[in-house]
């Protein structure tokens, strides 16, 4: 990254508390040997690891059950010209322990589909990172802040 490229760098901190704020984010993992990339709802847990909820059977459960991956969330104003992208990386994990489960069913992030029978999902936050777009920068002569 450039340091006039017209993105900020974001520390880990900033990360997490912008993560809070987004409904959505999108976890990347591998598919049939490529890569694929889902839309989430999700939340943080106590210790910032990222929690997803999803059937026990999805496919998204068995694909990512001890294997690195990464999760997305943004917030991008267009009008603006502005916004923020963190990626958390880490090791995914279906959680199993049943006292786990309750505790999350009760904390945990709400599915926007019915399930007979759902799994929590743990990504831990190994490496945390954003960036900022700074809004209305000008860039190879032309003004963006129309």
């Amino acid at each position: 990254m450039y340091s006039d490229d017209g993105f900020r760098e974001l520390g880990r901190q900033e990360c997490l508390v912008l993560l809070v704020r987004a409904p959505v984010g999108r976890i990347v993992h591998t598919r049939h040997a490529l890569p694929a990339v889902l839309p989430v709802t999700f939340c943080l847990d106590a210790d910032s690891a990222v929690l997803l909820r999803t059937a026990a059977d999805s496919d998204l459960a068995r694909s990512v059950d001890g294997v690195v991956v990464a999760f997305e969330a943004d917030e991008v104003d267009a009008r603006a010209h502005s916004g923020w992208s963190v990626v958390v990386t880490g090791r995914a994990t279906v959680v199993t322990d049943p006292a786990e489960h309750g505790r999350l069913s009760r904390t945990g992030p709400r599915s926007w589909v019915a399930t007979p029978r759902d799994v929590f999902i743990r990504i831990e936050p190994e490496l945390v990172t954003g960036r900022e777009l700074v809004g209305g920068r000008t860039a190879y002569g032309v003004d963006l802040s129309l």
